[in-house]
């Protein structure tokens, strides 16, 4: 929790995050995925100054237990005095202990946010999905949070200026503004109107373009002028040397059939689950990804 301090930006974590999406899709598949479709709602994780603090604490966990389809454990919130923001005790349940920052006591505004990363690392916890390493596994939770509904929450704590500034979770807030775009291409949604944070708000339009890039790098068609005459350069160079690297930055990577003498082709991650894809060589090409079902227009 940057409290006051310096809020780090940017996209440092991206490719940790791209990986996070794709074991979420290997792990729950495509369909679970899918009856994530609806978001937390602003309204079932509100929190009034006039509300009583553990009561709504445990109110707020309760819905979050419910969105993460955990009806079956239970959370008991407290609150002590700490530097994280909040830690979860991640026994074999039912019942989860979650230490939230006395900070919240005063900031209730917030707590949907910080339990929205706890009750993820529970979702995750009984799925048996993690990363090595805590910053990699924290990582792996925001993303988490994020992609299935909840993550919006993190965002939305995020608010900066001149003489303060909070923020919550691992991610950069134009990383989470990031994870948020590619769950709102997928369901079509439009988290922006749940922002309270102004910084919030304009950290997800910076995500979300560079969310929209990865759907506009070739091979795919979408993908700009200056794009596809650095593809075709690099094919060409790969048709003449039998070369599988085209260079540093580009999403791509040519490799010829068999034992290098079959024809030409290409691999890229898919702009959805960011799995890749393996097509052949051909001009036109319709693929489609096994893992998200995604079905990709491309010019190989």
């Amino acid at each position: 929790m940057a409290n006051g301090g310096p809020v780090e930006h940017g996209y440092p974590h991206l490719d940790t995050v791209r990986a996070s999406i794709t074991a979420l899709y290997k792990r729950l598949s495509y369909d679970t995925i899918q009856t994530f479709a609806t978001s937390v709602a602003p309204v079932d994780v509100a929190f009034c100054d006039t509300d009583d603090l553990h009561l709504g604490a445990q109110r707020v966990a309760r819905e979050l237990l419910r969105h993460y389809r955990l009806p079956d454990a239970r959370m008991i919130v407290g609150f002590r005095e700490m530097t994280q923001a909040a830690n979860v005790e991640l026994a074999a349940g039912p019942e989860y202990f979650v230490e939230l920052n006395d900070r919240f006591r005063t900031h209730r505004r917030d707590i949907g946010a910080a339990l929205a990363h706890e009750v993820m690392h529970v979702y995750l916890h009984r799925l048996g999905l993690s990363f090595p390493g805590t910053r990699d596994n924290e990582i792996l939770t925001d993303t988490a949070a994020t992609y299935l509904g909840a993550g919006w929450l993190l965002l939305d704590a995020y608010r900066e200026d001149a003489a303060s500034s909070q923020k919550l979770g691992y991610l950069t807030p134009e990383e989470f503004g990031y994870v948020l775009a590619k769950r709102a291409q997928l369901f079509g949604e439009d988290p922006s109107v749940w922002f309270t944070s102004a910084q919030a708000y304009s950290a997800y339009v910076e995500g979300r373009g560079r969310a929209l890039r990865d759907g506009r790098q070739p091979p795919l068609t979408a993908a700009g002028w200056a794009g596809r005459r650095r593809y075709a350069r690099d094919r060409r160079q790969a048709r003449d040397l039998r070369s599988a690297s085209p260079g540093v930055g580009v999403p791509y990577v040519f490799t010829p059939e068999g034992r290098g003498v079959g024809p030409l082709r290409v691999s890229f991650p898919c702009p959805t689950c960011h799995q890749r894809i393996r097509v052949p060589v051909r001009g036109r090409v319709r693929a489609r990804c096994g893992l998200c079902r995604t079905v990709l227009e491309c010019d190989t």
